[in-house]
């Protein structure tokens, strides 16, 4: 079987539209600024990656699929474009993850194994502040129905949204209404 990176391709330019230099990258990149001062446009040729408008992994994250980027700023709203981003591997089998309606895995819990357009609605719970992802890659999203600010959550523990720690990105606080699985079909 071929290594997970050999699956995974994505060229980003300088400039809108793919103009300028260009830097490929089919891995994690910290700091896109070691190859280029600026990054405005890319393509993703094969994967998924999350693209953040900051250095190391940090400030709003972006989900791209397969596909042309030809300007993040009107697409995506992005002010400064893109600074680093992260490969995400293909995840093929069950996906799980355990939400808690308080911080360090507290209060009301729920399991999800499939997309949930409005957590608060179809589970009750005033709040989702920290989570368990058991299997596969996830997508939290702060609005019901997959929209507003994203964050890409994978195998791990979360005990804390609210707090800025550093599993979250250095995004702040942030609570989560909907949540969405990174199937291997976007691939």
């Amino acid at each position: 079987m071929a290594s997970s990176n050999m699956m995974n391709k994505i060229v980003f330019y300088e400039d809108r539209n793919f103009q300028g230099r260009s830097y490929e990258c089919n891995n994690d990149c910290p700091d896109m600024s070691s190859y280029m001062s600026r990054c405005h446009s890319c393509r993703v040729e094969r994967g998924c990656f999350m693209a953040y408008d900051r250095t190391n992994f940090m400030g709003n994250q972006y989900f791209m699929r397969r596909g042309e980027y030809a300007d993040y700023t009107s697409m995506m709203g992005m002010s400064d474009g893109i600074r680093s981003c992260r490969m995400i591997p293909m995840h093929r089998g069950s996906y799980r993850m355990r939400i808690y309606e308080r911080d360090n895995f507290q209060g009301q819990m729920h399991e999800l194994m499939e997309d949930c357009e409005n957590v608060m609605d179809r589970h009750s719970m005033a709040n989702c502040m920290s989570c368990n992802v058991m299997d596969g890659n996830w997508l939290m999203y702060e609005q019901p129905h997959y929209r507003g600010r994203m964050m890409y959550m994978r195998p791990g523990e979360y005990r804390n949204f609210m707090g800025g720690m550093g599993g979250m990105g250095g995004m702040g606080s942030m609570r989560f209404m909907s949540a969405r699985r990174i199937m291997d079909s976007y691939y």
